[in-house]
């Protein structure tokens, strides 16, 4: 049997990079794929499966590239889902509470955050009768962002310690943080870029909306958010296709003030319309409840994410970021991983891995989860 040539993972996104700029530059010289607006990486992508059939008919090697690190990022993100709901709903019950209020002990306010544990509180409020499901997802939603800011660091740092793991390019300039532009200038911020993405928001909104309202006519209830989502990332991606040379929406300074200040408000509002007297009587629980999920989450990333990633640098930068973002939120778990390649060095595929599996992923993956359990 031929022995296949392996592409390892971070020269796989390396390769992924220069396909990606070989696309564009093939885009720019032939008239005929701008014409029928195809994408940049399409028409890199295809010209890098030709040269891996050629090296395959001139070598008989196949050539694979490693992707492992995403894969199981994806599939220990579900198992944590799951897991995490396990423990909030047997919580739940041992405190007296519907079984469905498990959801906001777990998934729904842990990997979810605050929009999600709020997202939901109605549908878990209705389907129990427990009005004070706003409170008590925002208020594990808040104590897991603390818990996650105190663990993931300390969890990272054991672990590079205690295997004397280093950055395998400490040299390399970290560009953490800087906007996508997709080769194009960087986006200023101005009347004209906060408008394209105002003008993107709301057509997503308006069609979420509608595409809300017909799932609910054929039965499926799922968070107004959830089809908004999924409308904005069918929007971009048709919007890539289509137009091809527009100024850029997503990934801009203008769109990260945008979310900022939607967020901010959003978070500023939820908390103070809080009404705290309804969750005097569930900090025992609340506590009890974060703690395990503290000890599992601390357990999951120190005796299986990390082994299963390699047990190397990245995988422990990976650690803190999974750490923080299970128990807190994606922002959160980019501020670790950060606080950790400042110490430590860079681990760039690790800034690749997270936000893509934390942006979309979890999303959908958390709704059908939660879905269920409360329509159990």
């Amino acid at each position: 049997m031929q022995t296949a040539i392996t592409i390892p993972d971070f020269l796989t996104v390396t390769i992924g990079f220069a396909v990606f700029l070989a696309g564009a530059r093939i885009n720019a010289k032939v008239a005929a794929l701008r014409r029928f607006n195809i994408p940049d990486p399409v028409s890199g992508g295809l010209l890098a499966a030709l040269a891996v059939l050629a090296v395959y008919l001139v070598t008989g090697k196949a050539v694979e590239f490693e992707m492992e690190s995403r894969n199981y990022f994806l599939v220990l993100t579900c198992l944590t889902i799951l897991a995490q709901n396990v423990i909030g709903v047997v919580g739940a019950v041992v405190f007296g509470f519907p079984a469905q209020t498990g959801v906001m002990f777990g998934s729904a306010s842990l990997i979810g955050g605050h929009g999600t544990a709020i997202a939901w509180a109605p549908d878990v409020a209705e389907a129990t009768g427990f009005a004070g499901a706003s409170e008590l997802g925002v208020a594990v939603a808040t104590l897991g962002l603390v818990l996650a800011a105190l663990a993931g660091g300390p969890v990272a740092n054991f672990l590079i310690s205690k295997h004397k793991l280093s950055s395998s390019h400490p040299d390399e300039v970290s560009t953490i943080g800087l906007p996508d532009t997709n080769g194009a200038p960087a986006t200023q911020i101005d009347h004209h870029s906060l408008m394209r993405v105002m003008l993107h928001l709301n057509l997503a909104i308006i069609i979420g909306y509608f595409s809300s309202q017909a799932l609910e006519a054929a039965g499926l209830m799922l968070p107004l958010f959830v089809p908004c989502l999924i409308a904005a990332i069918l929007l971009a991606n048709l919007r890539s296709v289509i137009f091809p040379s527009a100024p850029p929406v997503s990934r801009t300074a203008s769109l990260a003030l945008v979310s900022e200040f939607a967020l901010g408000a959003f978070l500023a509002m939820s908390l103070m319309s809080l009404q705290l007297w309804t969750i005097a009587s569930l900090g025992p629980a609340i506590a009890a409840v974060l703690v395990l999920q503290t000890l599992f989450t601390v357990g999951f990333v120190v005796y299986v994410l990390f082994p299963l990633l390699g047990r190397g640098y990245r995988a422990g930068v990976l650690a803190a970021g999974f750490a923080d973002f299970s128990l807190g939120a994606t922002p959160t778990a980019i501020a670790n991983m950060t606080a950790v390649t400042k110490r430590y060095g860079p681990s760039p595929l690790a800034f690749v891995v997270l936000p893509l599996v934390s942006a979309f992923f979890v999303d959908i993956a958390n709704a059908i989860v939660i879905q269920m359990i409360v329509n159990f």
